[in-house]
């Protein structure tokens, strides 16, 4: 358990840096709300009553990533982490820039695995009862997260978004991986989902405590369908729409043929 150390630095953020490799910070108005704010079990109870948390591991997102904010907030969600994976552009910056979210932040790229694990604690330690992972390239539509939470108030323990509904705009090379991945999933691990890319996930607290995974990179979402096999936990898979946009098809991060093989390699090798 990491003890969260605080300091207000001069761009009004307050960052917690629980190891050389990360920072936890959260924007701040004035110097003032300093005291309110002085670890994270304080930020909990300073936060609405609600206790779903939004999720986003972001690397190299800077064109996209206060937009997707800004959008989430328009449809309510107020409750918003946000982990820079070590981006070196100005993804940062931007975060910096979007008052009202909590910010964490690798200071090496680790992996998207990693972000989100680093989000799931952060989310933990602020007492939350459903996180949502979304991704901030702009591909997810926040109109679908109620859908998800839906599932759980059904009394699911988690709810997989998948994009195989209407794949008529998702690019012919993307489908063919994704069945191959969804072919290794079940192979491996014994549990056939129609989308096991996908990033948009709902999980109760049940799930949260529960489910552990040790890969820092795309290995990370085939590795959470092994733990929801292995603790016998509900699931329930949820159509949702796929925005593939400019950015989501051009950044250096995204699964591709390379990055598709080492994760199949990783899967293998966790199996």
């Amino acid at each position: 358990m990491c003890i969260l150390t605080p300091f207000l630095t001069t761009d009004k953020s307050i960052v917690y840096n629980p190891d050389p490799s990360i920072t936890y910070g959260i924007m701040l108005q004035s110097f003032s709300e300093y005291f309110k704010y002085k670890n994270l079990h304080t930020l909990a109870k300073n936060t609405e009553s609600t206790s779903t948390y939004i999720l986003i591991s972001a690397y190299l997102e800077e064109p996209s990533i206060r937009s997707v904010i800004n959008d989430l907030k328009k449809h309510g969600y107020q409750n918003i982490i946000v982990v820079d994976d070590g981006s070196s552009d100005n993804t940062y910056g931007e975060l910096l820039k979007t008052h009202g979210i909590i910010i964490t932040q690798h200071l090496i790229n680790r992996g998207k695995g990693a972000g989100i694990r680093t989000g799931m604690e952060t989310a933990k330690t602020l007492g939350a009862s459903i996180v949502v992972t979304f991704d901030g390239d702009g591909q997810h539509n926040p109109a679908d997260i109620k859908k998800l939470l839906a599932a759980i108030d059904e009394g699911f323990d988690v709810a997989l978004g998948t994009r195989m509904g209407d794949i008529s705009n998702m690019p012919f090379t993307k489908r063919i991986a994704n069945y191959i991945a969804n072919i290794s999933t079940w192979m491996l691990f014994g549990l056939w989902v129609s989308d096991s890319q996908c990033g948009l996930r709902a999980f109760s607290k049940k799930s949260v405590d529960l489910i552990e995974t040790k890969s820092d990179r795309y290995a990370y979402d085939p590795e959470v369908l092994k733990e929801i096999k292995k603790h016998k936990l509900s699931f329930k898979e949820v159509p949702i729409d796929a925005l593939y946009n400019e950015h989501s098809q051009t950044k250096a991060e995204r699964q591709n043929f390379t990055t598709g093989i080492k994760t199949l390699l990783k899967m293998i090798t966790s199996a």
